[in-house]
């Protein structure tokens, strides 16, 4: 399967668009009016700066402070790219703000602070706690790292955690209880060698140790050798305080025999030698980036018994950092946490292996493009787990309360995974499983415009994003200026330009249409004008001969154009079935709204046909269907002719006997709202609906924009469903990434 390939250019464009940076402040209560504004300043404000003052802890009650962890740097070690210093530090820090929220729903702020001073470090983000419910350290290069995280422990009375140490300190430990499981070994028996004695290497072995392992079993090597007791050159304290009595002097002594390699160092540190020279059943966890200190190939080509981890997620078994950092806060935050004590960071690291252990959700499977069970090959989790987020937290924050840390315990540990599961937003495993659909269906998609910069940068994006070959419909030299233009001149050999003039199919795909139009009015004039002008009928036609799998059109002209044009060439219209879907998605939640795009006034047997092809579209992206036909009336009140035929469409759908949930009349409010539902106990929905009928296209269309432009709600569609090949129309306002995202949908074949 072909590598996701990200260009210079795409990482500034995503980093620019749609505004600059990876996020911004939302308020969480109404600020519209002047009684709003007094109660969130003054003078309403004054009330919970009193009661705070009176008794601290009620700040967890009236601030955000109990969900809100500042990720901080200097930027003297920024990821593989050494001292950047702290401004070149700050989309780092950026983005490891957004992965809080996205994998736990903690809010985060990112401060870079402009010292390599540790004294001035210590006393800024001290100065700084009242703020923050959790520090998280950053991308602060050894030792200072050391001294800075220690001393803020110390003297700060919030978690303190230096990600780049403990984050793979723990997803470490849960992948080697794993490890050491399928090769029948104990943690206080095996011989462990780590190379690299920086930040995260001593995190490793430390918290290996706290686990059971036995010093003098453990073996740390750095640039210099063997960290041996009586050693000078090149130590310090951390170092000495792994220093073991031995005659071992190189890392090639030390894997003489050894049932573990950790590696945090350099590429290519251990060669197949050194591996070949490992006890039986080694366990290799190479984890440099962004290449391992040995491949999983190059391992396996000596010891077909090795479990080999790195930290690239292009091999199985990643040590990801994503995978500890959030839950870790997520369960210290909730107990209101003075620290991330050793027993939360292994209770965490058990809570993962364990769940490495269990089945696979089939979403898991679905978006890795593989069944994923217990072995060799799967020892640690993977980040886009849906049960990480209620099964890590409480493990966590059990550990806390046991261990005294927590301010705050909590009582009902059965209602806080209830409340942790309806944290997260479904949206994004759902684009996710999408994505890997795709990219395992790897369908050559037709892309109609050509002469669109949208549409070709989206063209780019599909094939480099590994999904499947693009065929873009256009003039050759036009296609190359308009990508030289925006900046993808090299993406010009990538992609198969094809138009009217350069295809072998030109005769067959006219002879095809006159069959289709002889009897419409279409003479062979009209029809070669057509195939060779028309780049909507010519792409139809190209995808009709299976000469693409799927495509995508619409950015440059009408959509009801566009439509009529595909009708030349498929049966697209409300007499066949075929209805448009749109997938709005907003604040967490998914609703499909029908139909947007094929029938203008549908009557109650059309809104039927629309309800099944919605049904068909929500199960394609992981969505259980629940139907409410909207009106302005609810059951029938008030009475109106206008509304009669949405009181019907439920009886039409009672005697074609489907297999989805389905109500209505209601209004919109009823069907989303499940507490209005309650007024009604005779209604069928188990739950607030996923799929809104609407009467007409002019409302589907008002709904649909209304939400995009007022609620700033994320739109896909219309999903053009009920034709036997996958085409997808985009509206014309449409970015690059919504085409994309169109051209996602055909590769899945939703509707």
């Amino acid at each position: 399967m072909p590598k996701n390939k990200i260009t210079d250019e795409e990482a500034l464009a995503f980093h620019l668009e749609p505004s600059p940076g990876k996020w911004e402040i939302n308020a969480t209560v109404p600020m519209t009016t002047q009684r709003d504004l007094s109660l969130a300043y003054s003078p309403g404000v004054a009330v919970p700066c009193e009661a705070i003052a009176e008794n601290p802890e009620t700040v967890y009650d009236y601030t955000n402070k109990g969900n809100l962890v500042a990720v901080i740097s200097n930027g003297t070690a920024v990821l593989g790219l050494g001292n950047l210093g702290a401004l070149g530090s700050k989309p780092v820090m950026e983005g490891k703000s957004v992965l809080f929220k996205r994998f736990a729903d903690v809010n985060s702020i990112d401060i870079e602070l402009d010292t390599e001073d540790p004294d001035e470090f210590i006393k800024a983000v001290k100065l700084m706690g009242p703020t923050f419910g959790g520090i998280n350290l950053e991308d602060i290069k050894a030792p200072e790292c050391f001294i800075i995280e220690q001393k803020l422990k110390e003297e700060m009375d919030i978690p303190v955690f230096h990600d780049d140490q403990h984050g793979t300190a723990v997803i470490c430990a849960a992948g080697l209880i794993n490890a050491l499981h399928l090769s029948g070994k104990k943690i206080e028996d095996v011989k462990i060698v780590l190379n690299g004695a920086g930040a995260a290497g001593i995190a490793c072995i430390e918290l290996l140790k706290a686990m059971g392992a036995r010093h003098e079993n453990c073996i740390v090597c750095d640039t210099k050798g063997v960290i041996f007791q009586g050693r000078t050159e090149g130590m310090n304290q951390w170092k000495s305080a792994h220093a073991v009595s031995t005659d071992l002097r190189t890392l090639e002594e030390a894997m003489r025999g050894a049932d573990v390699f950790l590696g945090v160092s350099v590429k290519g540190a251990v060669t197949q030698e050194m591996v070949a020279s490992m006890a039986d059943n080694p366990v290799i966890f190479a984890m440099a980036n962004p290449d391992p200190e040995i491949t999983p190939e190059e391992a396996h080509e000596v010891r077909v018994d090795a479990i080999v981890a790195t930290g690239r997620s292009d091999y199985p078994n990643q040590v990801n950092n994503v995978l500890g950092f959030p839950y870790l806060f997520r369960g210290a935050l909730d107990i209101h946490a003075r620290a991330i004590n050793d027993e939360m960071k292994i209770a965490c690291a058990h809570a993962l292996a364990a769940l490495a252990r269990e089945d696979v959700p089939d979403e898991v499977a679905l978006a890795y493009g593989k069944s994923l069970t217990f072995g060799r090959d799967y020892i640690i989790p993977t980040p886009f787990d849906p049960r990480l987020i209620h099964r890590i937290p409480p493990a966590v924050a059990r550990a806390g309360m046991d261990t005294g840390a927590a301010r705050r315990p909590i009582v009902d540990m059965d209602a806080y995974e209830v409340g942790l599961k309806s944290r997260m937003d479904p949206t994004a495993s759902i684009l996710r499983g999408l994505n890997a659909r795709a990219r395992s269906a790897q369908s050559r998609m037709i892309f109609a415009e050509g002469d669109d910069p949208r549409a070709l940068r989206a063209a780019v994006m599909y094939q480099r994003s590994g999904f499947g070959k693009s065929l873009v419909v256009g003039r050759p030299d036009d296609v190359r200026g308009k990508l030289e233009k925006a900046g993808l001149g090299d993406a010009v050999r990538e992609l198969e330009v094809v138009n009217a003039a350069n295809t072998p199919h030109f005769e067959m795909y006219k002879d095809f249409l006159y069959n289709r139009l002889q009897r419409k009015g279409f003479d062979r004039k009209d029809i070669h004008r057509l195939v060779g002008r028309d780049r909507h009928v010519f792409s139809s036609l190209m995808l009709a001969h299976g000469h693409g799998d799927g495509l995508v059109t619409g950015a440059t002209r009408k959509s009801a154009h566009v439509l009529d044009r595909i009708n030349h060439v498929f049966d697209a219209d409300a007499d066949h079935g075929v209805a448009g879907v749109t997938a709005l998605l907003h604040k967490g939640r998914i609703v499909l709204i029908g139909d947007t795009l094929v029938h203008e006034w549908p009557d109650e047997n059309h809104l039927a046909n629309i309800a099944e092809r919605a049904a068909v579209v929500a199960r394609h992206m992981g969505l259980e269907p629940r139907v409410a036909f909207v009106s302005f009336s609810t059951f029938g009140y008030p009475v109106s002719e206008r509304a009669e035929k949405m009181h019907v469409a439920p009886t039409v759908l009672d005697q074609r006997g489907v297999n989805f949930e389905y109500e209505g009349e209601m209004t919109v409010d009823v069907a989303l709202n499940e507490r209005a539902q309650r007024y009604y106990p005779f209604q069928r929905l188990t739950g607030p609906a996923n799929i809104l009928i609407v009467p007409a296209r002019h409302s589907a269309s008002i709904s649909v924009k209304l939400m995009q432009e007022m609620g700033g709600a994320t739109v896909i569609g219309p999903i053009l469903s009920g034709i036997d090949k996958p085409i997808q129309i985009c509206s014309t306002t449409s970015t690059t990434n919504d085409i994309l995202n169109m051209a996602v949908l055909a590769a899945c074949n939703i509707g």
